[in-house]
């Protein structure tokens, strides 16, 4: 009996510790936490807001990249050629001034001689020749201006054409640069459009003044004449006039 109830109470002591040695790994499988269950989610929810973040940024940044890129493209069309060329014509025109042209010195030379006043020893054909000259002067003023505003006349048609593509292409640029190009171009076309004009109304003020001047020395040289033919002189004397040659 008392081997028998030995037996009994090894194999339960026996028992009691493999039970006790498999309950708590048994226990850690099944227990579930609720609260760092939902502190996990939190953080993963955060990782994922700052990787979303990030990649807006990216976003951003690669948008404003494309929009500098814009801003500091060159406008493709350009009128300077164009501009330049009408400008040049209407230079060569004014150079083209026949007789007393665009010069300080030439004028002050003209109205110190041939536009001064009458000269009270000039013979009269001296008289004549120098109011012949006079008027083939301002003759040719007058054909200068005229040659001067069918030139203005003759750039309107392409400052027409360049205004238009200027316009167009302001109204297509893509980015500040562009625009201001197309400004820039706008603005010269209209200081060319105002060197056209300042050339005309040159040309058209010296054939005037010309004219003016002419009509001066025309007037200051008739009371000239009017005073040498009203001074008495030495009267009629009389000669000896042959008639007839024998032969």
């Amino acid at each position: 009996m008392k081997t028998r109830a030995r037996s009994i109470l090894t194999v339960g002591v026996a028992a009691f510790a493999l039970f006790s040695a498999t309950a708590p790994s048994q226990a850690q499988i099944t227990v579930w936490d609720p609260t760092n269950h939902v502190q996990n989610v939190l953080q993963a929810a955060r990782a994922l807001q700052q990787i979303n973040n990030q990649i807006t940024s990216l976003q951003n940044e690669a948008q404003g990249l494309i929009n500098q890129a814009r801003n500091l493209a060159s406008l493709p069309y350009s009128s300077l050629q164009q501009l330049q060329q009408s400008v040049q014509r209407t230079q060569q025109l004014l150079g083209q001034a026949q007789r007393i042209a665009y010069d300080v010195q030439q004028i002050d030379r003209a109205f110190t001689t041939t536009y001064g006043a009458a000269n009270p020893t000039a013979s009269q054909a001296e008289m004549i020749a120098g109011a012949r000259e006079r008027w083939q002067t301002s003759v040719a003023a007058l054909q200068d201006a005229l040659k001067v505003q069918a030139g203005v006349v003759g750039n309107i048609d392409t400052n027409r054409a360049q205004m238009s593509a200027l316009i167009g292409s302001s109204q297509s640029a893509t980015g500040a640069l562009q625009a201001a190009q197309a400004g820039n171009q706008l603005l010269a076309l209209q200081a060319q459009q105002l060197a056209d004009l300042t050339a005309a109304v040159a040309a058209q003020g010296r054939a005037a003044s010309l004219e003016a001047a002419q009509r001066a020395a025309a007037q200051d040289q008739g009371r000239e004449q009017l005073r040498r033919f009203l001074t008495p002189g030495q009267g009629y004397q009389p000669s000896t006039v042959t008639m007839f040659h024998n032969r």
